[in-house]
């Protein structure tokens, strides 16, 4: 899936959650308690691009006795966002839960031609002059006179087919976007895996500044480089202030 149309599809509007003191927990895609059938739950939108008219499907379908967001990707991409605000500094941790069906072979997190994945969850950033540095306004402001306006960068936690879990690099379509490896290999394909990561971490260690706000999430199975098929499940996502 090509980073450029996703970062520009992914500047997000008002704000759904807030900052300042809050609950221990943030619930972003309380996926258990949408509708069965539903194509989109409370409060995501569908996330598509320029030139890509194939569509991976979004479904909430039930999983054992749990409702879960169903993505079907055949030779397309597409995904479903959530606008948010949040401060990774008081809400540092996202954990949420995956399943894949099947792994891609053509996938290749260094190529353009190969990023592609059965399953990712991105965290977007809002632009705070304050927070980046002189080299990467310039760019970012290059950025914004060609495309206007984008987030000034996101986290990619995907399921990878072959590179070592804990990987960080850029994507392959841009330096403002950054694949970080969560899963890799086949040995937990068909298995629900529980997820948590420190976003205010992975963001320092990225990029090598301190998080603006986060401002969006969004889930999205996609194989319209690699022409392959995916099928995927999403379950919960949350944000929290400490580790369990």
């Amino acid at each position: 899936m090509q980073l450029r149309p996703v970062l520009l599809a992914l500047f997000f509007g008002p704000a759904v959650v807030g900052l300042a003191q809050g609950p221990a927990l943030l619930e972003v895609g309380k996926f258990s308690v949408a509708s069965e059938g539903s194509t989109l739950p409370a409060g995501w939108r569908p996330l598509t691009f320029k030139k890509i008219d194939r569509h991976t499907t979004y479904e909430v379908v039930k999983d054992g006795s749990t409702l879960v967001v169903k993505a079907v990707s055949e030779a397309s991409a597409s995904g479903l966002i959530k606008e948010v605000t949040i401060d990774p500094h008081e809400y540092p941790i996202v954990r949420w839960r995956w399943k894949v069906e099947n792994l891609l072979e053509k996938s290749d997190v260094s190529r353009k031609d190969g990023d592609d994945y059965p399953a990712r969850l991105y965290i977007t950033f809002a632009y705070e002059p304050d927070k980046v540095s002189f080299g990467r306004k310039l760019k970012y402001k290059a950025g914004r006179a060609l495309f206007g306006d984008i987030p000034i960068g996101a986290l990619n936690y995907i399921w990878d087919g072959k590179s070592p879990v804990g990987r960080i690099v850029d994507n392959a379509f841009t330096d403002f976007a950054k694949m970080i490896v969560v899963q890799s290999g086949a040995q937990r394909v068909g298995f629900w895996v529980e997820e948590e990561r420190n976003v205010y971490q992975d963001y320092k260690a990225a990029f090598g500044e301190e998080p603006p706000a986060i401002s969006g999430v969004a889930i999205m199975s996609d194989t319209d480089n690699t022409k392959e098929h995916a099928v995927a499940y999403y379950g919960d996502i949350t944000f929290a202030k400490t580790r369990k």
